[in-house]
């Protein structure tokens, strides 16, 4: 007797999820939109504007990135909880 074909497991695109990309995205628009940091005014501890920018992204990236994994690790968990049930 064959089986039954198994559902797929498609993803699902909920809020948080969303959230999680949208943190992700964030840095790729702020870098390449070069024209709105193309300057050396104003001037961080004798930093031209164009240096000390780019490296405020470097943190600022660190941090949307750390948000999107706890976001996507607590959806995972809850999913995993939901389906356990």
């Amino acid at each position: 007797m064959s089986e039954p074909p198994k559902a797929e497991r498609r993803p699902i695109v909920t809020a948080p999820l969303v959230v999680a990309g949208v943190c992700l995205v964030i840095p790729f628009i702020a870098i390449l939109w070069v024209g709105s940091y193309a300057k050396t005014d104003p001037a961080f501890i004798g930093i031209p504007f164009f240096y000390w920018y780019q490296m405020a992204w470097v943190l600022i990236s660190t941090g949307l990135t750390s948000i999107a994994y706890v976001i996507v690790r607590r959806h995972e968990r809850a999913r995993k909880a939901g389906a356990q049930r």
